[in-house]
């Protein structure tokens, strides 16, 4: 029988919707036949947004100081918040902040050190972080330093799709210099092996975006795909890895193009970002791949506008709990094919095309 893992959630911003969606999720108590959830935060602030919350049942709850303490039957509240902790439901203050990177750091603590097996991070408000002091663009950011990873990759992850991102938090006027041919490649060999390893994808094949409308329309309108993108694709053909494109993003996600791959390589944020909450917002999740360790998050942010209202959805709180734990598993299970553990017969790798094309 598989063993219980312990997941880890941050609080977020206390002042936005993380602990509305996290109670709504274990208000489900079959999820603790599931899991051992760890709470980041405070009891004080859970108590509070459980008071807000209608049709809710009784949630066996458990104060704990430190991972190690949590109890198997119960939703777990590690304290590491001051005790006069002040919320302000909807507002965007230096204290709800403050407490996100509190947050943040104790749960990844934590993770490094193997007291909770995954981490689900609840959204959080770049800006006001920064302005405390914070020093990210973004969760991903702040992971690939925590662990000292050469390269991380944001993945969005829902049952129809799963986009990638070459350039993640930064300016769009940045975009274009930001892209070369082998960053591109870099995300490309990631993203097949967390298909691979992560999600149990044999030789998978993904779909590569361009940057321009209409991939540059032969230059007219841009040349990164030929001089850029195109010789990527072509290169990473040669190393085996299934890549295809690129394809102009428009009638690719317009055409439901995505459903004849395993991922699509999107150039930048909003190119990949929204068109993915467009069709899977409700269930979506962030996924960081590249990383030692197993972290996802909810595809949404603060939503302040819900907070302490009893409007928020908890769908992509309890997709992004099954996605690191189906993630830790599947991790697992390839890294014991890879010891030799098990012998599996694999099928033969599809034949790759001997170049790409551009589709407009």
């Amino acid at each position: 029988m598989a063993k219980k893992l312990v997941v880890g959630i941050t609080q977020g911003d206390s002042n936005g919707i993380g602990y509305e969606v996290i109670i709504k999720a274990f208000s489900d108590e079959r999820m603790l036949d599931l899991c051992t959830p760890v709470i980041y935060g405070s009891s004080k602030i859970f108590g509070f947004y459980r008071k807000q919350l209608h049709n809710i049942g009784q949630i066996n709850t458990n104060v704990i100081s430190n991972a190690r303490e949590a109890h198997p039957k119960r939703v777990n509240i590690l304290n590491c918040l001051p005790e006069n902790v002040f919320v302000e439901p909807g507002l965007s203050t230096p204290d709800s902040a403050k407490a996100a990177i509190v947050s943040l750091e104790k749960g990844v603590g934590d993770l490094k050190e193997g007291n909770i097996d995954v981490l689900v991070t609840a959204p959080i408000n770049k800006r006001a972080m920064n302005n405390e002091g914070f020093g990210f663009t973004g969760h991903t950011e702040y992971l690939k330093k925590a662990f000292g990873a050469e390269d991380v990759t944001m993945i969005m992850v829902s049952d129809q799709l799963k986009v990638g991102i070459v350039t993640s938090h930064i300016p769009l006027k940045d975009v274009p210099a930001a892209l070369t041919q082998e960053k591109i490649l870099k995300k490309l060999r990631a993203m097949k092996q967390s298909l691979e390893r992560d999600f149990g994808i044999i030789s998978p094949k993904i779909a590569v975006l361009g940057l321009n409308p209409h991939c540059g329309d032969g230059g007219l309108l841009g040349d990164e795909e030929q001089s850029v993108i195109l010789p990527a694709i072509n290169t990473a053909n040669e190393e085996g890895i299934l890549a295809f494109g690129p394809y102009s993003a428009d009638g690719f996600f317009g055409l439901g193009n995505y459903s004849k791959f395993d991922a699509t390589l999107a150039m930048y944020h909003d190119q990949g970002l929204a068109p993915f909450k467009a069709i899977a917002f409700e269930s979506g999740v962030n996924y960081t791949a590249g990383l030692p360790a197993v972290r996802t998050s909810p595809d949404h942010g603060t939503a302040y506008e819900k907070a302490g209202k009893d409007e928020a959805d908890p769908r992509s709180m309890i997709s992004a709990i099954y996605t690191a734990m189906d993630i830790y598993r599947n991790r697992e299970a390839y890294d014991g094919l890879q010891a030799g553990k098990m012998q599996v017969s694999l099928p033969d790798s599809t034949v790759r095309p001997k170049g790409g094309k551009i589709i407009e």
